[in-house]
C-alpha cells in the first residue's frame, strides 16, 4: 500500500518550493499594472486570478478567457459578486461564455471537497472545448488553488505533490491547512481508487 499522504507533507512541499519571478505571458509589466490584476497561468489553457482579474472583462479577452469559476461567490467580506449576470455581455459569435460559482469562505473548517469533482468537470469541459479557463478567488492563492489543485489530481492523475509543484512553478499559492487536508484526503482516496483499477 502507498504511503498515506497528510496535509503537513503538503504545507512542507508548498513551504519548500518557490516560484520563479515570471512576468505574466504576452504583457510587459507596464501592462500588468494597467489592467490592474494578479493572474498566472499554472497549466496550459488554465489561470489562477484574484478578484481584480475576474472583474477585469477587457483583460479576460485579451487573454482570451471562455470559462471563469468563482470560487468566492457571495456579497460577504472575502467574497467576490460576480455571476452570470455580470459576464452576460462576454458570450461573442465565436464562442460561448461559461460561468460557475462556489459560495465558500476561506477557513480551514470550509467543506471545500464537496467542490472538488464539479469543479474538476467545468475546467476539464473549457479545456476541451478549445477554451480558457480562469479560476479566481479574493487573492487567488487558498480557495481557487485547491480546485485547481484537485483539478489536477483528478482530471489529470497528478500526486497532490506534483500538483503543488506544477502550480507553484508558475504561482504563489497558499491554500489553508484545512484545505490542504482535504486535497492530502483526496490524494489518498485517488491512490486507493487507482490500485484497483
Amino acid at each position: 500500500m502507498a504511503e498515506q499522504t497528510t496535509g503537513r507533507q503538503l504545507q512542507r512541499i508548498l513551504h519548500y518550493s518557490v516560484t520563479p519571478c515570471r512576468p505574466m505571458l504576452g504583457l510587459r509589466r507596464s501592462e500588468c499594472a494597467l489592467y490592474d490584476v494578479d493572474c498566472d497561468e499554472v497549466y496550459p489553457r488554465l489561470y489562477i486570478g484574484d478578484a481584480n482579474s475576474a472583474k477585469n472583462k477587457q483583460y479576460l479577452r485579451l487573454i482570451g478567457v471562455t470559462h471563469v469559476l468563482n470560487t468566492a461567490e457571495g456579497t460577504r467580506f472575502g467574497q467576490v459578486d460576480t455571476g452570470h449576470s455580470y459576464y452576460r455581455d462576454m458570450s461573442g459569435i465565436r464562442c460561448t461564455f461559461r460561468y460557475m460559482g462556489f459560495p465558500m469562505i476561506d477557513q480551514p473548517t470550509t467543506d471545500i471537497s464537496r467542490y472538488f469533482y464539479i469543479a474538476s468537470k467545468f475546467i476539464e469541459n473549457g479545456i476541451n472545448s478549445g477554451g480558457k479557463v480562469l479560476v479566481h478567488c479574493m487573492m487567488g492563492m487558498s480557495r481557487s488553488a485547491t480546485c485547481v489543485l484537485a483539478y489536477l489530481m483528478i482530471a489529470r492523475k497528478m500526486s497532490a505533490a506534483e500538483a503543488v509543484r506544477t502550480v507553484r512553478m508558475h504561482r504563489d499559492i497558499r491554500p489553508n491547512e484545512g484545505f490542504l487536508q482535504q486535497l492530502a484526503d483526496l490524494d489518498n482516496e485517488l491512490k486507493r481508487d487507482r490500485l484497483y483499477y
